[in-house]
């Protein structure tokens, strides 16, 4: 009997639908997500250019609507094999990977690992992906604050390279080390020849704080002017109550003065957050942070006591639902020398902004 179009293409769905069911039971299927930060900001300073100060990486266009991260990623997990893949566009990307070729300024992470150990949560991952430094990262909703903090903003938010990571069975210990291709870098810079390394010591109590510890050591000069730089990033996370979260934290950076020579300069960062759950969906979180770079080492001022920046900032978040987050802040900048400047023709010690934002992830 011959078929009819109809029962030909039933046949057809049935058969896809049998393949899909029986894939999807012996392989993890691909997860998709995606993110998006609209955002608005006025710096009080006006500056004519549009662009906030230098050592600001996010959220950094004055008086304008602006997307400062979107992504699409695509995801895969499997017992001993993951993978992500996420591309971007935004702000953020444009500021922060501006020193990368071509199409790797649209890369937020790309990576892939595989698990070494069948006793053990043992893996090795290799590619781009999200810095082992901080806990802040790119991703606003994940953040406590709107605007990124000092330090964040001038210590690696992504890196590429090599790590070996072991997560303990009751995954209160976490342990890596890491061969990288030096600091916030995709492409090795120019003449440069020497890998850098990191480490990440974390531990996670049962009361539900954290504790994480890690360093860097490496360079990101070519070989002619090599100058080492060792960086140690430490914080806790601590909870008071069913309402109230803390962070205190400490970043400590060295790096030569010249080259082949002991003399370092040294640059330094503590910071303190409170954030208080205020409702089912309003939070408030509160900032302190003091950040010092005399020699300007990462941030130069060219002025007599370099950048000595004190920050204060408040945030109120409005979980509109699960996928989506309204964000305001007030932030306040003061620094020692004039450091900041103002309507384009002159410098002050003083910067106050003020930022909106939605974040959607989806």
């Amino acid at each position: 009997m011959k078929k009819t179009p109809q029962l030909t293409f039933l046949a057809l769905a049935i058969s896809l639908q049998s393949l899909a069911q029986s894939t999807s039971e012996k392989e993890p299927a691909v997860q998709f997500s995606g993110y998006a930060e609209l955002y608005y900001s006025f710096d009080g300073n006006k500056p004519a250019d549009h662009n906030k100060p230098a050592f600001v990486y996010n959220h950094n266009r004055h008086n304008e609507v602006n997307l400062n991260l979107g992504f699409l990623k695509a995801a895969y997990a499997s017992n001993n094999v993951r993978a992500n893949v996420a591309i971007m566009a935004g702000t953020y990307a444009n500021t922060n990977l501006a020193a990368e070729p071509g199409v790797l300024k649209n890369i937020l992470e790309a990576n892939a690992g595989v698990k070494i150990s069948k006793q053990k949560n043992l893996w090795i991952d290799a590619g781009i992906f999200a810095s082992h430094i901080g806990f802040e990262s790119a991703i606003g909703k994940d953040c406590w604050n709107l605007t990124r903090s000092m330090v964040a903003e001038n210590s690696p938010y992504y890196e590429s390279g090599v790590k070996i990571t072991y997560n303990s069975p009751n995954e209160q210990w976490l342990l890596s080390g890491l061969l990288l291709n030096g600091w916030q870098r995709i492409q090795r810079v120019n003449g440069n020849s020497l890998p850098s390394f990191g480490t990440q010591l974390q531990y996670k109590p049962a009361n539900g704080a954290l504790f994480n510890y890690s360093t860097f050591i490496g360079t990101d000069k070519p070989d002619s002017n090599r100058l080492m730089r060792y960086y140690q990033n430490i914080y806790g996370i601590f909870n008071a109550g069913k309402k109230a979260q803390f962070t205190l934290g400490l970043d400590v950076g060295f790096e030569q003065r010249e080259k082949d020579k002991s003399a370092v300069n040294t640059w330094f960062s503590p910071i303190a957050l409170c954030r208080f759950t205020t409702s089912a969906k309003t939070a408030l979180t509160l900032r302190t942070e003091y950040y010092q770079d005399e020699k300007g080492v990462i941030i130069g001022t060219g002025t007599p006591n370099g950048f000595k920046t004190w920050g204060f900032s408040a945030n109120f978040d409005l979980n509109i639902s699960t996928k989506a987050v309204w964000r305001l802040e007030a932030k306040q900048y003061t620094s020692k020398d004039e450091v900041f400047q103002k309507n384009n023709n002159q410098f002050v010690t003083g910067n106050t902004s003020f930022t909106t934002a939605l974040a959607v992830s989806f």
